[in-house]
């Protein structure tokens, strides 16, 4: 199930991933455990296309709420995580940690206008309201603006 997880947040584009390790409490918070945990994942998740060097791996227990907003004191073998991404190598210890450590997405606002229809209303009194999501670019009110392949 994680594998298909880990494909499918792949495939949708997700371009960071926090591998948590869950109910470290019922291995009794077992060091060679959570290694073995770290081999396998990094091994698969490495095949679906993420770098396992930009996974933070996360020992916690969701039931106790260890590790997750304060640091452990059951796992006094777990000296944290590290990631190394584009924008730089950050480290911590907890959960909340990692996840404040996602590198927020960058929108190529550069680029020209890129907006791909979903949908087109005729709204009596409006008129015609295309409807999409700016990929790409940036769109103003007033803007001129042209629609491919029909040139209109």
């Amino acid at each position: 199930q994680t594998r298909e997880h880990a494909l499918l947040a792949y495939t949708l584009g997700v371009k960071q991933l926090i591998v948590a390790i869950n109910k470290m409490d019922t291995t009794k918070w077992s060091e060679d455990r959570f290694n073995e945990i770290i081999k396998e994942t990094s091994n698969f998740i490495k095949k679906v296309g993420y770098n396992p060097k930009s996974v933070p791996f996360v020992p916690i227990s969701g039931f106790n709420g260890d590790n997750m907003i304060d640091v452990s004191t059951n796992a006094p073998w777990y000296k944290g995580w590290e990631k190394e991404t584009k924008a730089g190598k950050a480290s911590g210890k907890t959960l909340l940690e990692a996840i404040d450590n996602i590198d927020p997405p960058t929108r190529p606002t550069d680029k020209p206008l890129r907006l791909p229809l979903q949908d087109v209303y005729k709204i009596s009194g409006i008129g015609t309201v295309p409807v999409g999501r700016v990929e790409t670019g940036i769109i103003k009110a007033g803007m001129v603006v042209t629609f491919a392949p029909a040139n209109v």
